[in-house]
């Protein structure tokens, strides 16, 4: 049989390549939650850093990101190598994300600003670095519409088992009579020591595939302001900021809205977290699997609205009641599950159609653009909530002992952030384009281009990184 014109329809990647390709979500899921909730607070309440340092900290890091990202999306569309594109920055990623967490780690009382926004800027540098080949790499392992959305729903299931592995350390900690300060630290070097194992799975068992492209092209300024323009990925990077603003917003404020309003203890607020965060291996599954009933952007905002809905409930639940909330932090962790594992999907789908126009691979870029408004989100959440705790008379280290007008204030800013920010992402995805019809359609167009000017044997790169035979030597 020989080559033709007409594309042959992708397959569906393997359950086990997913599986074991997913590993790196482990320790980045389970990283983001322990900034999101636990490091932000193990500052301000154990180490003794003022809330607004800490705010300024984490809100300047994010700043200094934003040059970072841009340049690590372009490095790694550019990357060839006989071991693969993403592979080679997966292996890069680890040891910054490692080395920053130790140094985290050793911080004493009365800790700089300075000291703070050094080593959550290598930390950080790290985690992009590993989030964003990882999300890149994902959207060459799957090729249809389809399957990009279960493969990020494994991905984000997969880093749910994380978020909950981490999260189960503070509770056996405190079980055991060790104090807060002494679970937070327990769960850094957990961290430390799982995302070697994680990368190293990664590396040994998934495939790479690197993009054919257009020859004799270069990015120009130009191609960059049609990324940011472009109708699709401009609603992207404005919804995935703004869905996860929600979320990073509740997070930050988390431990001590449960702690102050809701009076529970600690271990109990864990176990609530984790009952949320669990719950996203049942629903990432699923809403990637209505995506592919209803479409995408569909799904994002059937669950944003949802999410708000359950929220709304939150202040008429009984104070101290562990079973009476456990249903509502299930269903809406259900539903916040969606959000970053379907805008991610979507962008893979914005890459095919970005590199049909502009003849090059753009997949690094444009995660990085994502990648960055989830950072601006979190880094964000923390400066903003805990810039308006300070503002409201709150003081983490009072506890309950805060006046009533503090501990509502704070109910308040709990709530009334992630609803609005989580409904204007639902807005912003009325009139979306790129529906799955739309998708197939530039799978279809691209597969055709590449069958007739392309080697695809030239641009696959194999765990060994050895040449493969040619489609017409094979076939």
């Amino acid at each position: 049989m020989t080559v033709g014109t007409t594309p042959s329809r992708p397959s569906r990647l393997p359950l086990g390549t997913a599986l074991a390709f997913s590993a790196t979500s482990l320790p980045l899921q389970a990283l983001m939650i322990a900034v999101a909730v636990h490091l932000p607070a193990y500052f301000a309440a154990s180490i003794g850093v003022p809330l607004a340092v800490v705010a300024a900290a984490f809100g300047t890091v994010r700043l200094i990101d934003v040059p970072i990202e841009v340049m690590l999306g372009l490095g790694m569309d550019r990357t060839r190598s006989r071991f693969g594109r993403y592979r080679v920055w997966t292996l890069a990623g680890a040891p910054l994300m490692m080395l920053g967490l130790y140094m985290l780690l050793t911080a004493v009382r009365g800790v700089g600003t300075d000291y703070l926004i050094t080593w959550l800027l290598v930390m950080y540098l790290g985690v992009s670095i590993l989030m964003l080949s990882h999300q890149a790499w994902a959207s060459t392992l799957a090729k249809s519409y389809d399957d990009r959305a279960r493969l990020f729903g494994v991905m984000m299931a997969v880093g749910v088992l994380g978020a909950v592995s981490v999260l189960a350390i503070p509770i056996a900690m405190e079980n055991a009579g060790y104090s807060d300060a002494e679970g937070v630290r327990a769960m850094v070097w957990y961290l430390i020591f799982l995302t070697p194992v994680a990368v190293a799975l990664v590396v040994w068992r998934t495939p790479e595939t690197i993009a054919a492209e257009a020859p004799g092209q270069r990015f120009r300024l130009r191609d960059y302001w049609e990324l940011v323009t472009d109708h699709s990925m401009s609603r992207i990077l404005l919804v995935d900021l703004v869905v996860s603003l929600g979320p990073g917003w509740m997070a930050a404020l988390y431990l001590f809205y449960s702690r102050d309003y809701m009076q529970f203890t600690a271990a109990e607020a864990n176990i609530l977290l984790a009952v949320y965060i669990l719950a996203g291996v049942v629903g990432a599954p699923f809403l990637a699997w209505l995506a592919t009933k209803i479409s995408k952007h569909r799904t994002v905002m059937l669950t944003a609205v949802g999410y708000s809905l359950l929220l709304a409930t939150l202040p008429f639940l009984p104070k101290g009641y562990v079973l009476a909330t456990l249903p509502t932090l299930f269903f809406t962790g259900f539903l916040a599950a969606g959000f970053n594992v379907l805008t991610r999907a979507m962008t893979a789908d914005v890459a095919d159609e970005i590199r049909l126009k502009q003849g090059k691979e753009r997949s690094g870029l444009l995660f990085a653009m994502t990648t960055l408004t989830t950072k601006i989100a979190a880094g964000g959440s923390i400066f903003l909530t805990f810039g308006v705790l300070s503002r409201v008379g709150y003081d983490p280290q009072l506890g309950q002992r805060n006046t009533p007008e503090a501990i509502n204030a704070l109910m308040l800013s709990f709530l009334v952030g992630p609803i609005v920010f989580v409904m204007l992402g639902a807005a912003c995805l009325i009139g979306y384009r790129l529906t799955a019809e739309r998708a197939a359609e530039v799978r279809r167009q691209l597969e055709a281009r590449e069958a007739t000017t392309f080697d695809p044997a030239a641009a696959l790169e194999g765990l060994t990184g050895e040449e493969l035979p040619s489609p017409a030597s094979t076939r």
